[in-house]
């Protein structure tokens, strides 16, 4: 792997923050905690501020925009539902966006590369004691910066967030339901190292892995009997240090596992550097493939209604899925791809087959009424055990299908909350 250590040194020097990137972020984000603890002791509010996520801990890569996470640690004596009423008050005369979510918090746009999100949350003693997810953010930002000192470690911890970032799996949104960075922390931390980790995955077998770094279980029977069952869905189970009832990874899908361990052992078995070069889908060349095989190549575009982020990429996935679900039907999807813009709106692409005929089974015989509508609606029918069957031929195409199927589910895309599905020419 000495090859693969000297490409290493190189991406490294590419994913670190500039110096003028981190100063112009320094100076911005100490300017506006400075307005926010002046308004909070005007306002009386008892609370505590601090930098969380990866510029707490040093683990920040470049990236075309920085987001920088403050957050607003609340006195107990507050209700749930006035965090992010009174956070709201202390960004008096700052200019934000409010965002949705299971506790609403407020982004800032304080330069042409970087933002902030101010995020509201409740101060614990215990992490048991969260009423939110985002409670648990200081216990995290304290763990890191106390477990991870070495500089090495550091560099190595950015090497698996830019290695995830290139090939789709960084994130832990449920458009991507990859790895979050604090997970991708602690693994790294765990494995001693980036390629020790990526040799760890790339090892893995179809049994659930299990990893307990602070051994807060006696063995993985104990860890899966204990766990609430929606934490043991993802192919790798962390359990959080800080927080013994938590998967740091349940939001790690199988699809994007499967992705991330095939991009590990390709860098393993070749290093190079555009394994962490993100790679661009060449739909021109998927068309002519596609045609040249005599398949049907389709680009879509849909748009929600919901806010963008999490929630509108969520939606549009799981519309995406719905959509191929339909397809499948009558085609064979030979390819398929989802890209979603970050904002409202997210493009599809499908390389299908028609079936050339599909089999519906029909009611029994003796449902005379049923079988008389049955023959109705299908030209070529036949029996079989006491069944009618028929054998219906697909004469439109991937793009006739579309149009006609989203005339006919107005309603169902609505419910949906899409309300646009176009074909891209």
């Amino acid at each position: 792997m000495k090859k693969g250590e000297e490409i290493l040194k190189e991406i490294l020097k590419k994913v670190e923050p500039t110096e003028k990137d981190l100063e112009e972020i320094k100076v911005s984000t100490e300017k506006l905690i400075m307005i926010i603890k002046s308004n909070l002791k005007k306002l009386n509010i008892n609370a505590e501020v601090f930098v969380g996520g990866s510029f707490a801990k040093g683990t920040v890569i470049k990236k075309g925009k920085y987001d920088i996470d403050i957050f607003m640690r609340y006195d107990k004596k507050y209700k749930n539902e006035e965090l992010s009423i009174l956070t709201k008050k202390a960004l008096n005369k700052i200019n934000f966006s409010l965002v949705h979510g299971s506790r609403d918090y407020f982004r800032i746009n304080s330069g042409e590369n970087f933002f902030i999100e101010i995020i509201p949350v409740r101060k614990i003693n215990k992490p048991e004691e969260y009423e939110n997810i985002t409670d648990l953010s200081y216990f995290h930002v304290t763990y890191i910066n106390k477990k991870v000192k070495s500089t090495k470690i550091l560099d190595e911890i950015k090497l698996a967030k830019a290695f995830c970032y290139a090939n789709g799996c960084y994130g832990a949104e449920s458009y991507i339901s990859g790895f979050s960075g604090y997970s991708l922390e602690l693994l790294v931390y765990y494995y001693k190292g980036f390629l020790n980790f990526i040799k760890a995955v790339s090892k893995m077998g179809k049994e659930k892995e299990i990893i307990d770094i602070e051994k807060k279980f006696r063995n993985k029977k104990n860890a899966l009997m204990d766990l609430n069952t929606s934490k043991l869905n993802s192919p790798i189970i962390l359990i959080d240090p800080t927080y013994k009832q938590r998967n740091a990874l349940a939001a790690l899908s199988l699809e994007t596992y499967e992705r991330f361990k095939k991009a590990c052992i390709e860098f393993l078995k070749n290093p190079s550097v555009t394994s962490f070069e993100t790679k661009k889908v060449d739909l021109n060349k998927i068309k002519e493939n596609a045609l040249k095989k005599k398949e049907e190549f389709i680009l879509l575009e849909s748009e929600t209604n919901k806010q963008e982020g999490d929630i509108a990429g969520s939606k549009l996935l799981k519309f995406y899925n719905h959509l191929q679900k339909e397809l499948s039907e009558f085609f064979i999807i030979k390819d398929k791809g989802f890209n979603y813009n970050n904002k409202k709106s997210a493009r599809y692409f499908f390389v299908a087959k028609n079936k050339g005929e599909i089999l519906s089974e029909g009611p029994f015989l003796e449902d005379k009424k049923n079988i008389s509508k049955f023959k109705n609606k299908h030209k070529r029918t036949f029996l079989k055990s006491n069944k009618i069957y028929s054998r219906d031929k697909i004469d439109f195409t991937l793009k006739d299908f579309v149009n006609k199927w989203k005339v006919k589910n107005k309603k169902k895309m609505k419910d949906m909350n899409i309300v646009s599905l176009k074909e891209v020419k």
